[in-house]
């Protein structure tokens, strides 16, 4: 069951990642789950070499116990409901975080910005986790990014793609919203092929009202199973599907989208939705995977 699996948090002792584990500790305390926070050792090696004041050159061992004991007194002191355990893995980050995923409810990352972007710019061991990740993954982003409860706006907006039937991150948001009591707002974006213009002056405005019907009725289509229980909005938006979603985001809590992962000549990467929302979002992002 869901509820035994641990939420588990990449530690590295900068902030965006204690910023990771507040809300992972708020999380966890929802849903009655453990917290796990796993430090890879090597992390260095690809985020550079401002992790963690290194004092006196402290070795790298040393160092990486006193980052996951501070990060597990923090989660503590803010959750002491929650069980929280520990783990230092010398190895790259992405195996360990990917590894973690397999028995994992929730996989939790903080925002990794090199020089002063931190907020706009996603650390490659980010990119890559939520590329490849079993289990849903958080990204805590935004500015109120490091509360799960209270919520902020009491929203909780997710994504509705092209192919909506049985969407596990449709799925995800309401069951979301009820732990959270929060209102659920589903966004279908679309667009109007420019080859589908107005060159006929009859046909002006044709087009158009026939691409927004298909939208409304995939959305209709992805919330037909919407539990009775769950305050739900729909909304259909005209344009770019993650420019859409990172509008949307600035009054939400937590913005949802399905990742369906393609493969390309460097392997499985995200598609231009999901990677425009992860590094543009203003409020945590959860990817969560949806089967092919």
């Amino acid at each position: 069951m869901t509820q035994d699996l641990p939420i588990v948090v990449g530690v590295d002792g900068s902030e965006p990642s204690l910023r990771a584990v507040d809300w992972a500790a708020d999380e966890a305390a929802l849903r009655g789950t453990p917290l796990r926070l796993v430090y890879a050792s090597l992390w260095e090696r690809y985020e550079g070499a401002h992790l963690a004041e290194d004092v006196g050159g402290t070795p790298e061992g040393v160092r990486a116990e006193v980052i996951v004991e501070s990060a597990a007194q923090r989660a503590g002191l803010r959750r002491p409901e929650v069980k929280t355990t520990t783990e230092v893995v010398p190895e790259e980050p992405e195996y360990t975080l990917l590894r973690e995923s397999r028995t994992a409810s929730l996989l939790v990352t903080g925002t990794r910005g090199r020089s002063s972007l931190t907020e706009a710019l996603l650390g490659s061991v980010s990119l890559t986790v939520a590329a490849h990740a079993h289990c849903p993954m958080v990204v805590v982003r935004g500015s109120h990014d490091n509360r799960a409860q209270p919520a902020t706006h009491g929203r909780i907006v997710v994504g509705v793609g092209e192919r909506p039937t049985s969407s596990a991150a449709v799925r995800f948001a309401f069951d979301e919203a009820r732990r959270r009591g929060a209102e659920v707002e589903a966004v279908r974006a679309w667009r109007c092929p420019a080859h589908e213009g107005t060159d006929q002056p009859l046909l002006t405005g044709e087009p158009a009202r026939l691409h927004e019907e298909r939208a409304v009725e995939g959305l209709e289509e992805a919330l037909r199973k919407a539990p009775d229980d769950v305050r739900l909005r729909r909304r259909t938006v005209e344009g770019h599907a993650r420019i859409a979603l990172a509008d949307a985001s600035r009054d939400a809590d937590l913005l949802v989208v399905g990742a369906r992962r393609r493969q390309r000549h460097f392997g499985l990467q995200l598609g231009r939705v999901t990677h425009g929302v992860l590094h543009h979002s203003a409020c945590p992002v959860v990817i969560v995977p949806e089967p092919e």
